[in-house]
């Protein structure tokens, strides 16, 4: 990423949603040092193509999925690598509906890359303008998220921002629906961000919980798209947990709108879980946007990751970490519950994970020594458990994956599985 490029992209962007609406583009950005750069060249990009911009400051991604809804803008765009360390920087899009951009609009605008940068004419240049009050808007859309009546009075909260885009934003929710709130990695640098705090490095949240005698901990990624959560004792909760929670007051107060969405790596027993509460579960492809791409075509509101994206479509269009923290508060409070109560019944299975390095292209379905090792590990585990083999799509690597009730048997399986893995790319 460059300034050169990013300016091209802004353009490109600009020339692509223009032709179809022209008017209004959002930006808002996390706290990595690099986001002030970035954000004059976007806007020089879309001022150049002919579209105003409105600039947010450091916000969460969420928070500009709402605001480019809620000013009926024609896209927003996030200056964020999430959970990156702060030398990373990258930037997502929203659609006027606060939802990523379709492939067919990002195909669009990467061919308008190749184009030469034409300027409009002059009297045509966008404007650009900053939004004071972005803040106070998604502190109370975030509180609005929730029942009126539920209160936070009583609970002592520790509550991490990874020195990220939550940092002035998450704090001032909890407090505003009464809880007693000890902030964490809320003093962003530009270059503290994600580095051993957040949801990331939940031991940092743990010191804090268990120091403070909190009743629980809230820890959100350099973004604010995931969250974390962790009880008095300083055990996590992740993402499969949360959104069993969620799922199960949505069950019992008969709001849940169909079953849940997860991905190829939810824990088998979240799925063991729901069914036994006759829950519809399915599960999507890596990835929050195909988790989202599941909820549509099934017309269901509830998915997540167990890295802690949560996605709750009844509230808003896309994961938000400190939303999806709210509606796990707001179960608690109507069930009087503690978080660990609240998912007791929830077994998570042992996992095991090896990545196993190959030098070239491993076709997995066309190796007969694979398949027969695959079709012997799920004899073994039957419906007790399940193996899971799929290629990095960032790495030369096979990822073997393997969860059951039976820890040893676990362990055991996916050594031999990794070394069929080894023994095949040989070959």
């Amino acid at each position: 990423m460059t300034v050169d490029f990013i300016m091209k992209l802004g353009w490109a962007a600009g020339k692509v949603l223009s032709s179809s609406s022209p008017g209004l583009v959002v930006i808002g950005k996390d706290t990595r040092v690099s986001g002030y750069m970035f954000e004059s060249a976007l806007e020089a990009g879309l001022a150049a193509a002919g579209l105003d911009v409105l600039l947010l400051g450091p916000m969460p991604t969420p928070a500009i999925a709402y605001i480019t809804q809620s000013q009926r803008a024609s896209a927003g765009i996030v200056i964020s690598a999430s959970h990156n360390p702060y030398h990373d920087d990258g930037v997502k899009f929203f659609n006027a509906d606060g939802f990523k951009l379709p492939d067919v609009t990002e195909e669009a605008i990467e061919a308008m890359m190749d184009q030469e940068l034409v300027m409009v004419e002059p009297e045509q240049i966008g404007k650009a303008t900053r939004m004071e009050d972005a803040k106070g808007r998604y502190i109370e859309f975030c509180k609005s998220s929730i029942a009126f009546h539920t209160s936070l009075r009583g609970m002592k909260l520790v509550v991490d921002c990874a020195h990220g885009a939550t940092y002035h934003i998450a704090p001032a929710v909890f407090r505003e629906l009464g809880a007693e709130v000890i902030e964490v990695g809320t003093s962003p640098n530009g270059m503290n961000i994600n580095h051993e705090v957040g949801a990331l490095h939940p031991q940092n949240m743990r010191a804090h919980v268990l120091e403070n005698k909190a009743d629980m901990g809230i820890a959100f990624d350099g973004d604010g798209d995931r969250v974390m959560m962790m009880d008095s004792r300083g055990d996590v909760k992740n993402g499969d947990q949360l959104l069993y929670i969620i799922a199960k007051s949505k069950l019992i107060t008969g709001q849940l709108e169909g079953g849940v969405v997860g991905t190829l790596m939810t824990n088998l027993g979240f799925e063991h879980a729901l069914k036994e509460q006759a829950v519809p579960f399915a599960r999507a492809a890596v990835g929050d946007r195909y988790v989202m791409e599941q909820l549509v075509e099934l017309g269901w509101h509830l998915g997540g990751e167990s890295s802690g994206h949560i996605i709750c479509l009844d509230k808003t269009t896309t994961g938000d970490g400190i939303i999806a923290s709210l509606q796990v508060l707001d179960a608690l409070v109507s069930s009087g519950q503690t978080l660990t109560e609240a998912c007791a019944d929830l077994t998570i299975y042992p996992q095991t994970m090896i990545n196993v390095p190959i030098s070239g292209a491993l076709d997995l379905d066309a190796s007969p020594l694979i398949r027969d090792a695959l079709h012997a590990a799920e004899s073994d585990l039957a419906e007790s458990g399940r193996v899971l083999l799929r290629p990095s799509g960032t790495e030369p690597l096979i990822r073997v994956m393997v969860e059951g009730q039976d820890e040893v048997k676990v362990e055991q399986i996916a050594a031999q599985l990794a070394q069929s893995v080894r023994d095949a790319a040989e070959i």
